[in-house]
This record gives C-alpha cells, sequence and structure tokens, in this order.
C-alpha cells in the first residue's frame, strides 16, 4: 500500500476526558469532553473559553489526552505537507556522494554496507523524511498491546502503520487468482517446514495443516484472518526462498500469495494476540526474500516491539502456565525473533532491537524440537536446527554488544576476549550432531566462518589486530567465498539463504581486501606467523582452518580466485536483487587496484626463470683407488701371496 495512505485522515476512537475543563471543574458540573467545546460550555455561550477551545489544561491534569493526541496529529499533518513539497526538488538539491563514489576505508566496511544498499540518492532523503515523521507518531504512545485499532473503530489500523512504514515499492495488482492445486501446496508447505521452519518454528505446526485441509475442503467460515494470513505467507516464503531470477515463475508466484495475505492484514496483526507476533515474523521472513517491496529492518523492529509489549521476553510464573507445551511454543515465538533480530541487526550493522540484559527467558525443552508429522502423515526430522541456531545467536549476541554496541572505549583486554568468544563457537561447531541434514551443516559452517571474521576484525574496542588474526581472516574469508559461490550457481533449493547472504558476501569480501592490503608480503608468502601469547589460563587463539591442496598451496592463485568468485557471486545475486548490483558496483571500486596488483605479481612470477629443480637419483661419487705402498695389487687380485716386489723373507 502507499507509503502516505494512514496518515491522510488518522482516525481515533475519542474516549471519556481524562478531566473536566476548567469552567466545569469550577462549577462542579458534568463534562463531556465533547471537542473542540463541551456540551455545557456551548448551551452557556462559553465555547470560547472552554479549556479545548483554548488549548488550556486543568491545574495539575491534563484536560483530555485524545485532545492532545489530535492536537499532534495536526502538527504532523503539517509537517508530512512540508515534506512532500519538498519530494519534488529532492532531485535538483540532492548532495549526498552515492555509494559507488564513497571511498574505501579500512576500517569502514560496515558502513560502506548500509551505503551500497540504497539505489537512489532522492529515495534516501525521501525515506528520512518519511521515518522522521513516523518517529513522531511515538507521541501517540501506540502500545502493541492496544485494541483500539480494530478496522470497524476507523481508518487507521496497526497493520497499516505497520506497512505504510515497512513498504519500500507498491505490490502489483493481481488480476486474476487462483488458489494452486492442492498437490502444488503440499509441496510448498514441505518445503517451508524442511528449510525455513526447521530454523525458526515461529508456530504449531499443526495449526497450519489443519487451517489447509479447511481450505481445500472449502470450510471458510470456520477460518480466522490470522490463519488465512498464515497459511498465503508460508506458500509466499517457500515459493519465493525457490526463485533464483527475479520475476521467474516462484517470484511472481510468491507476490500472488503475499498479495492475497495483505487481504487479511489488518485483524492478523491486530495488537493485543500472539498471532500478530507470528504474522510479523512470517512477513519479516518474507521481506528477507523481497527487498523490493519491504524493508526487513523495520519490519523486525515492529515484531520486536510487539515481543515486549505482550511481555514474551520474560518467563511468566510457573502459576500462570502451567501447560509445558504451550510454554515451549511461547519460547519459541520469542527466539525466532531474537535470531531474526540478532541477524539482521548485524548484516546491517545496526543496534540490537533490545539487549540480552533485559531477557529471561530460558531454552525450549529439547523434546519439543524432537519430531512432527508432516501433513501427509509421514514422520520427518525435527526442527532441531532452531535450537542451534538459538544457541548460535545468543554466542553472536553476546559479542557484538561488547564489540559494537558498548561504549567506543578499548577493550582492557581485546585479544583474550575475542579468542574465548571464537572458542565458545569453535565448540558449538565441535558439538553439531552427525544427524544433521547435509543444507543445514553448510549453513552453520558458513555461519561460523563469517562469525569468526565478524569478531575477530578490527573495531573501535579491539582497534588492534595481529598478524595471525589477519591470516585467520584470510584464510576464512576465502573458505566462505568459495562455498557461497558453489551454493550460489548450484541451483540447490535446501536451508534458507536470503537477500542478506549478498550483504554477508560484501562484509566477507571487504574484510579479504583489508587484510590483503595491511599484509600482502606475508599472507601471499604463505608463511604462518606465530601464535599470539597468551596468559595461562585463557583461550587460545582459533587453529587455523584446512587450506585446499594442502599447505603448500599458492595463496596468490588462492587471492585472484577468491577475488573472481566474488565478483561472479554478485552478479548472480544481482540477476535475483536489483540492490546486488550497486554491491557489485562497490566491489569492483574497493577491489580493482589489488586485483590489479595480484595479476602483476603473477605475470613477474610467471615471466621469471623457474628455479633449478633439485638433482634427484644422483649416485655418490667412487671413492679413488687407495695405493698401498709396496704392495702388488695386481698380483693380489691374480691370488697370490700379493708381496712386495723384490720383498725378501724368512
Amino acid at each position: 500500500m502507499p507509503r502516505s495512505s494512514f496518515s491522510d485522515n488518522p482516525l481515533l476512537r475519542v474516549s471519556r476526558p481524562v478531566s473536566a475543563c476548567s469552567r466545569c471543574r469550577a462549577a462542579k458540573v458534568k463534562c463531556d469532553g465533547k471537542l473542540p467545546a463541551c456540551t455545557a460550555c456551548e448551551k452557556a455561550g462559553r465555547e470560547n473559553e472552554c479549556s479545548a477551545a483554548n488549548d488550556q489544561f486543568a491545574r495539575g491534569k491534563e484536560r483530555s489526552y485524545v485532545a492532545a493526541l489530535e492536537l499532534r496529529i495536526e502538527k504532523l499533518e503539517k509537517r508530512l505537507d512540508y515534506a512532500r513539497s519538498r519530494k519534488a526538488s529532492v532531485a535538483q538539491h540532492e548532495s549526498e556522494v552515492p555509494p559507488a563514489q564513497l571511498e574505501p576505508d579500512r576500517k569502514d566496511s560496515l558502513a560502506t554496507i548500509k551505503a551500497a544498499i540504497y539505489r537512489k540518492a532522492a529515495r534516501k532523503r525521501e525515506m528520512s523524511d518519511v521515518n522522521s515523521l513516523m518517529s513522531d507518531f511515538g507521541f501517540l504512545s501506540i502500545n502493541a498491546t492496544t485494541r483500539d485499532f480494530e478496522p470497524s473503530m476507523g481508518n487507521m489500523t496497526f497493520a497499516r502503520l505497520v506497512l505504510a512504514a515497512a513498504s519500500n515499492d507498491p505490490l502489483p495488482h493481481i488480476v486474476d487468482w487462483n488458489l494452486p492445486s492442492r498437490q502444488d501446496a503440499i509441496a510448498l508447505v514441505q518445503h517451508y517446514m524442511a528449510n525455513i521452519y526447521s530454523l525458526y518454528p515461529a508456530f504449531p505446526e499443526t495449526t497450519l495443516y489443519t487451517v489447509l485441509e479447511q481450505m481445500y475442503s472449502f470450510q471458510d467460515r470456520t477460518i480466522k484472518d490470522s490463519d488465512y494470513w498464515l497459511v498465503f505467507m508460508v506458500l509466499a516464503i517457500a515459493s519465493t526462498s525457490q526463485s533464483r531470477v527475479k520475476n521467474d515463475e516462484h517470484y511472481n508466484n510468491g507476490l500472488r500469495f503475499v498479495s492475497q495475505a495483505l487481504r487479511y492484514a489488518d485483524r492478523a496483526l491486530m495488537p493485543g494476540y500472539t498471532t500478530q507476533i507470528q504474522s510479523l515474523i512470517l512477513l519479516t521472513e518474507y521481506s528477507m526474500l523481497d527487498p523490493t517491496h519491504f524493508d526487513s529492518w523495520h519490519l523486525i523492529g515492529f515484531t520486536s516491539r510487539a515481543v515486549i509489549d505482550l511481555g514474551f521476553h520474560q518467563d511468566p510464573p510457573p502459576e500462570q502456565l502451567s501447560d509445558k507445551a504451550v510454554l515451549d511454543m511461547r519460547r519459541k515465538t520469542f527466539y525466532c525473533v531474537y535470531s531474526l533480530d540478532r541477524s539482521i541487526s548485524m548484516v546491517h550493522a545496526r543496534a540490537f532491537s533490545f539487549t540480552d540484559a533485559s531477557t529471561n527467558v530460558a531454552w525450549p525443552r529439547p523434546s519439543s524440537f524432537s519430531r512432527r508429522a508432516s501433513i501427509t502423515g509421514k514422520i520427518l526430522s525435527g526442527s532441531e536446527p532452531a535450537f542451534l541456531l538459538f544457541q548460535l545467536r545468543r554466542a553472536q549476541s553476546h559479542w557484538y554488544q561488547a564489540l559494537f554496541q558498548a561504549e567506543p572505549t578499548p577493550l582492557h583486554d581485546s585479544t583474550s576476549f575475542i579468542w574465548q568468544m571464537c572458542q565458545d563457537m569453535r565448540e558449538w561447531a565441535e558439538a553439531l550432531p552427525t544427524s544433521l541434514p547435509v543444507g543445514m551443516r553448510e549453513l552453520f559452517d558458513l555461519e561460523l566462518r563469517y562469525s569468526y571474521v565478524y569478531c575477530i576484525a578490527p573495531s573501535a574496542r579491539a582497534p588492534h589486530m595481529t598478524d595471525y588474526g589477519r591470516l585467520l581472516i584470510f584464510e576464512h574469508a576465502i573458505a566462505y567465498l568459495d562455498r557461497i559461490f558453489e551454493i550460489s550457481h548450484s541451483g540447490m533449493k535446501t536451508a534458507f539463504y536470503t537477500y542478506h547472504d549478498a550483504l554477508r558476501v560484501f562484509f566477507m569480501a571487504s574484510q579479504f581486501v583489508a587484510v590483503l592490503r595491511d599484509a600482502e608480503d606475508l599472507l601471499l608468502a604463505g608463511v604462518t606467523p606465530p601464535l599470539p601469547l597468551v596468559e595461562l589460563g585463557k583461550a587460545p587463539p582459533p587453529p587455523l582452518p584446512p587450506r585446499p591442496g594442502g599447505p603448500g598451496a599458492d595463496n596468490l592463485e588462492r587471492s585472484l580466485a577468491c577475488l573472481e568468485k566474488t565478483m561472479r557471486t554478485l552478479a548472480r545475486y544481482g540477476e535475483r536483487w536489483e540492490t546486488c548490483a550497486s554491491l557489485k558496483m562497490s566491489f569492483e571500486m574497493i577491489s580493482s587496484e589489488l586485483f590489479d596488483r595480484l595479476r602483476l605479481r603473477k605475470q613477474i612470477k610467471q615471466q621469471s626463470p623457474p628455479p633449478p629443480p633439485p638433482p634427484q637419483n644422483v649416485s655418490p661419487p667412487m671413492p679413488r683407488e687407495m695405493k698401498w705402498v709396496g704392495v702388488d695389487v695386481q698380483a693380489l687380485m691374480r691370488g697370490s701371496s700379493g708381496g712386495s716386489r723384490g720383498a725378501k723373507f724368512d
């Protein structure tokens, strides 16, 4: 829907006044709080003296909260009109530097990611104006637990507020719409359960199966709006996640499904219910696959606010929720939001929506992840990957808050802290079960390497880095970029890869270029620097990952191949998401000098004469013949006594 539709004519339900106007208060008569002047003042001909008319409040207490809201809305409408008047001249007066012209900075590669995701400078200014306007709606104190925003109450609903803030381009208008065949729907649901639900089990799976059965049995009267939203969003996510090129069949089907889901948005996103959180989680998952139409950063912010307002960030007292299955589902829902918030915030280099210190939620019981029955009646493997992902996100959250969200003062012993964080994540990886599906194991391996590089990279709290740390970044970045290249070109439909993986590729490649600039000769020579010294009892630095080709692999050839694969990976993602084209252009800019220098090194190496090969199979030199003085050697060979010529024996 258009971004400004929610604020054209905002209507709020007028509740009873908080306090009588000053005249009714003095006369001790009942005040009905009518605006702009109450009924008593109108009958007495004192409209101008009513508190509502002259914008005055009763002494010590607000006259009307609704009046204050309406006055504030009037100011916001004026600001909105002003922002619209500026929109036409944004392109003429825009002075921001587009992302492709930014100077590369060793310590600012994360900021480069943020700049690269915006396609047009004019749109950046427009988004800034609208976001500033939206932030002022905090005065309205919209609480996610209130139910005053039902569609029947007026034109303004919480869903429309969310969609106005989080929508980018409008969705295409769908004319012809029919439910997919039952077989196709089941295939999409199974794909979702195997690859996405296994990581984010945000709702009871039996609910999905029940509603799907009702829809194909035409039992529409028993289906709620939130249930329709659930089915259509699951189908949309499952279809779009299989897309490889923009506007292919999977992508277009996903747009059709999400367009149908938005018909039920007002009640599906209605505040005060658990289904609101679950519905927002599904919309956030879809936004990670379709950044053209939705902004995942704003959506996860709304979702986190709903979690906090409904109290899901704290475990309830045992006497309030005795049903263990319901408690497990509540905890899973929270940790799904927790994981998405950590992942999205890190990839955009922004602060978390809430800190770990503000939460107190135990892990769901491991048995709740064990097994599940699919819609076909078969027993499938459970969603254990979700529990493993929750654990990894908790570790990432700890060091990200310590390194990037705390005061920008260097840590006392940053090296020991980083080695400890790496050891915790390494122990997590070593404990992964052998029964984990191959696709999930690959996803976790990429997450681990991404976490290593992110944690070891220099920051305000850990500005210094050793040569061994540079070598760790070099090796893990190459391993990550090589593997993501294979995954992006293989067409495999396993695990959950999104637009954020393109941002991770850009980040990892930027760190790879940075360490090569800092220590090019050392890294290309293949020399392993000595391990940093650590105090007794503290975690040692992590070991180097195994190199393809063994210790003698040519790092110059590996570096050139890595840069070429990064270009091809971003180009491949550009076929699916338009914003990846700017990522590719930005990376070409920051890596062009290094690329040319490495190619020159390769040419010089090829033109220089090869060193002489070491001698092989050389027989040892023959010993010189020993000269025996006074001994006839020939006579000895003939078998004679070998005495000296002319010698006499007694």
